[in-house]
């Protein structure tokens, strides 16, 4: 049988099993098993696929990043965090829906999950926007909106997941994460500024109460400085990090802010580890799919449809990958989107001379966009249930919303600079600079 019908067959299955209700990771595999019975590929070499997808020291940051994310959600001690974002734009026009904003900007840096953000801001905060008067559906789409932030700024699992199967480096996708993630939570915060219900503000904290707020939350706030500091120093891995904020939080934070929770931390691990199974098996399945996608030579067949269409310009190249990345985000999560089709983003990387962090950044950022738009859209879905409202509602209250992902995505693709500034003077090796030979400085490549 050809490999293009082959292709169409696996993926007709996948969909098939998919609208079925079937869980993403038993429906790539049986899209894989129909492509292994068609074609000469051994069952074994299909579970020795699964296999290697799970078999990287760099996904091992996930489970700690997770385990972080339950902690800090379980003990209680968001609370602290939540008061601070409180203290710090609840007098602005908006009022509460400011709050969630902010607040995602500061948890998104310590779970680095999307699913933990949603969950977590559902339930300390859609209740009191309730009671302010706030629509459930605006609710629910602001706060899957802004948990979307955790997939871009550090430590974000899914630029983890792109960095260890990419060959890409995980620091240098955190610091170029910065801009495009700020870029949509400021958008977020114009958005409800102009657009947004009024809701009740708060009277302008002083700066006495900012004080107070701040030092309240200053241990939990040490994390995305243990995370960050140890990575950029060159002290830690992510994996490392990871450990070491565990460590802190288990040490450090839930004994000074919430000592009853300590006989519950065996629970958390094992919560953690439970969360953390789900994406393991899905990235082994998608690496399975991956691997038989470039077998029969399906990311060639669209690496050239998309350069004959492109050419060498890489801005149309990365626009094309963007609408591909849409339309397929819309159906499966990040996780095994990137594990699929990362043959193909590696083909056009390398066609149209593209930096490797660059690429993952406006790809990273597409993703998150398609976590909060139909048929899937999992973290409105979420935030959807959380707080009680139809799907239906809660996505035509995000509808205005994309314009802040879609302007965020334009500017990370056509100004690259301002993208990796950070990364280049902070961590220059990982954009590809390299010691000047003359001794001083480095040599960095144009884009």
């Amino acid at each position: 049988m050809s490999p293009p019908l082959v292709l169409a067959l696996m993926s007709f299955c996948f969909l098939f099993f998919g609208y079925l209700g079937v869980p993403v990771p038993f429906s790539l595999m049986a899209g894989v098993f129909v492509g292994a019975f068609l074609t000469d590929v051994s069952f074994a070499a299909i579970v020795q696929k699964i296999f290697d997808g799970v078999d990287s020291e760099a996904l091992l940051a996930i489970p700690f990043f997770l385990l972080v994310g339950e902690l800090m959600s379980s003990a209680n001690v968001v609370v602290r965090i939540a008061n601070l974002s409180l203290s710090l734009v609840g007098h602005i026009k908006g009022g509460l829906s400011q709050v969630v904003v902010v607040f995602s900007m500061f948890f998104s840096e310590m779970s680095g999950s999307t699913t933990a953000d949603v969950a977590v801001m559902s339930r300390a905060l859609g209740t009191p926007m309730r009671r302010e008067g706030y629509s459930p559906d605006f609710i629910a789409a602001i706060i899957a909106a802004a948990s979307t932030i955790a997939a871009l700024v550090p430590p974000s699992i899914t630029a983890v997941v792109y960095g260890a199967v990419g060959n890409v480096s995980i620091a240098g996708l955190f610091m170029a994460g910065v801009v495009p993630g700020l870029m949509i939570g400021f958008g977020l915060m114009i958005y409800c500024y102009l657009f947004g219900p009024v809701g009740a503000r708060k009277p302008r904290a002083s700066f006495r109460q900012v004080v107070f707020a701040t030092g309240d939350a200053a241990l939990p706030l040490m994390i995305p400085v243990i995370l960050l500091g140890g990575i950029l120093t060159g002290w830690f891995t992510p994996t490392e990090a990871g450990v070491v904020a565990v460590i802190w939080i288990i040490a450090v934070v839930i004994p000074a802010l919430n000592r009853k929770h300590i006989r519950k931390i065996p629970y958390d691990f094992c919560l953690a580890g439970l969360i953390f199974s789900l994406p393991l098996i899905t990235i082994g399945a998608a690496n399975a799919f991956g691997w038989m996608l470039a077998y029969l030579r399906g990311a060639i067949v669209i690496a050239d449809w998309i350069t004959s269409i492109a050419g060498n310009n890489p801005q149309y190249m990365m626009l094309l990958l963007v609408a591909l990345f849409t339309v397929v985000g819309d159906f499966i999560e990040p996780v095994p989107t990137i594990i699929i089709f990362m043959p193909l983003v590696t083909t056009l990387t390398q066609a149209g001379d593209i930096n490797g962090v660059h690429m993952g950044v406006v790809l990273i950022a597409t993703l998150a966009f398609g976590m909060i738009t139909p048929p899937y859209g999992l973290v409105l879905l979420m935030a959807s249930k959380f707080v009680g409202v139809p799907f239906s509602k809660a996505l035509r209250a995000a509808l205005p919303i994309y314009i802040v992902f879609l302007l965020t995505i334009t500017f990370t693709i056509y100004f690259p600079k301002v993208v990796l500034w950070l990364p280049k003077h902070v961590i220059p090796e990982s954009v590809g600079c390299f010691k000047s030979p003359a001794g001083t400085g480095y040599i960095c490549p144009n884009s």
